[in-house]
C-alpha cells in the first residue's frame, strides 16, 4: 500500500497546530507539526515531506525567509497567513510558494488546497495503483472501470473520485462530510445531497459487482464499500 502523504506543518499557535493535525490525520494524511523554523529544519533532516504548510507569522526566522529557503531545493510550500492583503499573497507566491491560504480558514478548504498541490507535484511516472474487487478492475489514474468481460463502464470525474475514495478505504464507514472532503471538489456541488446522488449513480454503474450491493448505506452514519479490494 502507498504511504499516506507526509505533511510538515509549521505553525506557532498550539491550538491551531492541534486542530490541523487532528483534522488532516482523520482524512488520511500523516502530519508532523512544529512551532518555528529551527524545529522545521530538524524535521527536514529526518526526512523530506511531500508538502510544507507554512505560517508566515513565526517567532525567530519569519515565514517569508523560510519560504525563500525551501523554494531553492525543498518540498512544495502552502503558505497560510493572517496577512490577507493581495500584496502579501503575491509576495508569497513570487517567493516560490505553491499556494496561499488566508487565515482564518476552513479545515475543508485547507485539505482541498493540500490535495490540489500534491496532485500538481506528483513525481513524473508515479501512478495511482489499479484496484480489483469481485471481477471488476478500476484504474484510478485513467478513470477506467472494467467488468470481468473487459467491457468498460463510463465514469464522470466525480464518480471516479468517489469510487477511488471507497476502494482505498474498503469496509470503513465514511460519513457524508468525510466523502465531501475526500473527493475535494470533484463532486458537482458541496452539500450532502450531492453525495447521496453521486453514490446512487455510482451504485447503478456497479450493479453486478460481487454478490450484492457494493456500496452499503450505514443508517445514521454514512456509506461503506463492502467488497474486498486488491491493489493491482
Amino acid at each position: 500500500m502507498h504511504a499516506a502523504p507526509d505533511i510538515l506543518l509549521v505553525e506557532d499557535d498550539a491550538s491551531v497546530r492541534e486542530a490541523v493535525v487532528d483534522y488532516l490525520g482523520a482524512h488520511g494524511l500523516q502530519v508532523r507539526a512544529v512551532a518555528d523554523g529551527a524545529a522545521m529544519d530538524l524535521r527536514l533532516r529526518e526526512r523530506r515531506p511531500d508538502l510544507v504548510v507554512l505560517d508566515l507569522m513565526l517567532p525567530g526566522e519569519d515565514g517569508l525567509s523560510i519560504c525563500r529557503r525551501l523554494a531553492a531545493a525543498g518540498p512544495p510550500v502552502l503558505v497560510v497567513s493572517a496577512l490577507g492583503a493581495a500584496t502579501d499573497r503575491i509576495v508569497g507566491l513570487e517567493l516560490g510558494a505553491a499556494d496561499y491560504l488566508g487565515k482564518p480558514f476552513e479545515p475543508r478548504e485547507l485539505l482541498a488546497r493540500i490535495r490540489a498541490v500534491l496532485r500538481r507535484n506528483r513525481p513524473p511516472g508515479e501512478t495511482v495503483p489499479a484496484f480489483e474487487f469481485a471481477d471488476w478492475r478500476f484504474d484510478a489514474d485513467a478513470r477506467r472501470l472494467q467488468r470481468a468481460d473487459g467491457s468498460e463502464v463510463a465514469l464522470t470525474p466525480g464518480e471516479a473520485a468517489l469510487l477511488q475514495v471507497f476502494v482505498e478505504r474498503p469496509a470503513r464507514t465514511l460519513t457524508r462530510q468525510m466523502l465531501l472532503d475526500l473527493v475535494h471538489g470533484d463532486v458537482e456541488a458541496p452539500y450532502d445531497r450531492a453525495i447521496d446522488l453521486a453514490v446512487s449513480r455510482l451504485r447503478r454503474k456497479l450493479e453486478g459487482a460481487g454478490d450484492g450491493q457494493a456500496i452499503e448505506t450505514v443508517r445514521g452514519a454514512g456509506y461503506r464499500f463492502r467488497l474486498p479490494v486488491r491493489r493491482g
